[in-house]
């Protein structure tokens, strides 16, 4: 078994293309190896800013012989179509075989192609995914038709430490690289990969993005330890940043604490999106007026963090001038600027959007105990920042920068803050807002363009989702759980319709498409924790759909319920009645009396049923009922035959059993629980 050694040197490839670029190779190389005879037991890719990299080990040195049987003509064919046969196998028509077949008897010969050398197979297959490699954006450069991510320098391909002489762009494979663009000499040659990353180490290049991000992310709180600062976590910038440098070089610099009049996000995000600079805090929480940059070589002069320091204040002098010139305008002046801006086709402009957000946060506020005239002002002006220049210049500052023009412009507080918040939560890891007006309007924001999209036909399908629908529904979840809400969700989803002018789907059915949406989306957030998918159906199936909070509660009582005792030995009761009253295609008579064992069931049923109702919405209370069934039913099971050979007897039994059913779905569909169809 052999090594196969792969190295592309170019110009700098774009960091947010560098992640997907190393997995493409290593899937590309290692499919078409594969495909020729060639399975590989490890591929490794490998990416910096100047280079992708694959190593793939324990190749054979060639394929495999193959030897193949085809069938040809008939017995009694043409001569000629005879010899044709043979002679497009290779081989004479005697050296054939003649066998029977359920269709007669046809002759069939052996094609033996012994294997190829792997270098050859190797070569073959580099250069056709380097023909077809898969960049988002690409380029030719020079006279030559071959298009990359960026000029290529040189090929390195190496097999059983023998160069491989792939050829592309007019570049043909050596086994010969170079190291870092500015610390390193001349070009070097490699026998194999620990050769390669070696030199490459001492030619100050880090080849693994994995030890360069965990490199940084220590060397960079250790500087801001030593600093007295803490680091700001931003785990996007780290991977951008690792993509920029192949020996990085961890520096702190400062800035004028004037620019401290700014909005810290505004110069958080201007450091962040212009310099990829990392922000740092006090011990006291407060933005520190310093910086940490990741440079690519040592700085021993001071003269690249110099440099820098003069960009960074540049840049937050624009932030500057953009805060100052933005409060010359009150947020409620800019509102009528959004008849500008289209919100989408079909769904009206922004200042539609901003009049329909107004409205429904009033009604959402009014339902969920918030202020319903500051819920109405916020959804006013929730989207007016969009025509501030700060928000031109950092579209991710929208609703932050109109919270803090806001505060400026006097408006109350929970409306500040509201419109600062409407957007959260927009992922996981975000914050869920907590306060009511807030919560008002980010649920208004939400529900409008879901129930606007969804009008429209534009939903999510596949891995496709433009508007991001279903980020938006989990932000009404998370919204209405973590808050403890009591929402009627259809019901708000009807009025958020008729808040629009015109819509092509009616709003009936706008609302039976959403509730679906929604109804998986609360599986996914269930069984993130911890509910097994079939008992959200069950309670989902059971007719909670609309009220959110219900559902989680009640899923969460059933998991409880089913992982005890008594609700793992009811839920097989439960299944074996369905199953025999379904197999006996008979929902059974009425109980009018019987034997004492059919009247000991039917008041154990009786008072359970009575039980379920008087629990209301208390399910730990409806599953103690339910418990209290398993006894009478085991022993109804032991001791009673169900079919019965006297007609009247076994419609009796049957209609006992179809009580049992009856009553534990009242609770909860438990024909939905797996394991529960009959057979």
């Amino acid at each position: 078994m052999a090594e196969a050694l792969l190295e592309l040197l170019s110009e700098e490839i774009p960091a947010r293309m560098q992640a997907r670029a190393a997995a493409d190779l290593a899937h590309l190389v290692g499919g078409g190896l594969a495909r020729q005879g060639l399975p590989i037991s490890e591929a490794r890719a490998f990416v910096t800013p100047r280079r992708l990299a694959l190593v793939i080990d324990g190749l054979p040195t060639a394929t495999a012989d193959i030897a193949e049987e085809r069938r040809g003509p008939r017995q009694g064919a043409p001569a000629a179509a005879l010899e044709g046969f043979a002679k497009s196998a290779g081989i004479r028509l005697d050296q054939c075989e003649q066998k029977e077949t359920a269709n007669g008897v046809f002759y069939f010969a052996t094609v033996r192609r012994p294997g190829r050398a792997t270098a050859l197979v190797l070569r073959e297959v580099v250069e056709s995914v380097l023909v077809g490699f898969p960049w988002p954006k690409s380029m030719r450069w020079g006279a030559g038709p071959a298009r990359w991510v960026r000029p290529l320098h040189s090929i390195l391909c190496l097999f059983a430490g023998e160069v491989v002489p792939v050829s592309f762009a007019g570049l043909t494979a050596a086994a010969s690289t170079k190291g870092h663009r500015f610390l390193a000499g001349d070009s070097f040659t490699v026998g194999d990969f620990a050769d390669y990353r070696e030199k490459l180490r001492r030619a100050r290049v880090i080849l693994d993005q994995a030890e360069r991000r965990s490199s940084i992310s220590t060397v960079a709180e250790q500087a801001a330890a030593a600093a007295a600062l803490t680091l700001n976590p931003d785990d996007g910038l780290l991977d951008e940043v690792v993509g920029l440098v192949e020996w990085p070089e961890v520096l702190i610099g400062s800035f004028d604490p004037a620019f401290r009049a700014v909005p810290e996000e505004a110069l958080i995000t201007a450091m962040r999106t212009h310099q990829k600079y990392f922000s740092l805090r006090q011990s006291d929480g407060q933005l520190a007026e310093r910086f940490l940059m990741v440079a690519n070589l040592p700085d021993p002069t001071g003269a690249i963090l110099a440099g820098n320091q003069r960009v960074l204040r540049a840049r937050l002098a624009d932030a500057r001038f953009f805060w100052e010139s933005d409060r010359k305008i009150r947020l409620d002046r800019r509102f009528d600027q959004l008849a500008e801006r289209l919100f989408y086709a079909g769904l009206g402009s922004m200042r539609d959007k901003a009049l329909r957000l107004a409205r429904l946060s009033a009604l959402i506020a009014a339902r969920i105990g918030a202020d319903a005239g500051q819920a109405e002002r916020a959804g006013l002006l929730a989207k007016a920042d969009l025509s501030a220049e700060m928000v031109g210049e950092f579209p991710e500052l929208q609703g932050v920068m109109g919270g803090y023009y806001a505060h400026a412009d006097g408006e109350p507080i929970a409306v500040a803050d509201a419109i600062a918040g409407h957007y959260a939560p927009q992922g996981p890891q975000d914050n869920c807002p907590t306060a009511r007006v807030t919560v008002a309007v980010a649920l208004a924001d939400k529900l409008d363009s879901l129930v606007g999209f969804f009008a429209i036909g534009e939903r999510p399908t596949g891995s496709k989702d433009p508007f991001a629908l279903r980020r938006a529904a989990l932000g009404v979840i998370r919204l209405i759980l973590e808050n403890g809400l009591r929402l009627p969700l259809g019901e708000i989803m009807q009025e958020s319709h008729g808040l629009y002018a015109s819509l092509p789907r009616d709003a009936a059915a706008t609302r039976q498409d959403l509730m679906q949406f929604f109804a998986e989306r609360m599986k996914i957030h269930l069984k993130e924790r911890g509910i097994a998918h079939d008992r959200i159906s069950a309670v989902l199936m059971g007719g909670a759909r609309d009220d959110l909070l219900r559902i989680e509660q009640k899923a969460f009582a059933l998991e409880l319920f089913l992982a005890s005792d008594d609700g793992a030995n009811l839920l097989i009761a439960y299944r074996r009645a369905r199953n025999i009253c379904s197999k006996a295609g008979d929902s059974g008579a009425a109980w009018s009396g019987g034997d004492a064992l059919e009247e000991a069931l039917d008041q154990a049923l009786s008072a359970a049923s009575s039980a379920v109702r008087s629990a209301g919405e208390d399910d730990q209370a409806a599953m103690t009922a339910m418990a209290g069934l398993r006894r009478p039913v085991d022993v109804f099971f032991d001791r009673v035959l169900v079919n019965s050979d006297d007609p009247a007897e076994r419609s009796r039994r049957l209609g006992l059993l179809g009580r049992v059913c009856e009553i534990m779905d009242q609770v909860a569909d438990f024909s939905a629980i797996e394991g529960t169809t009959a057979s």
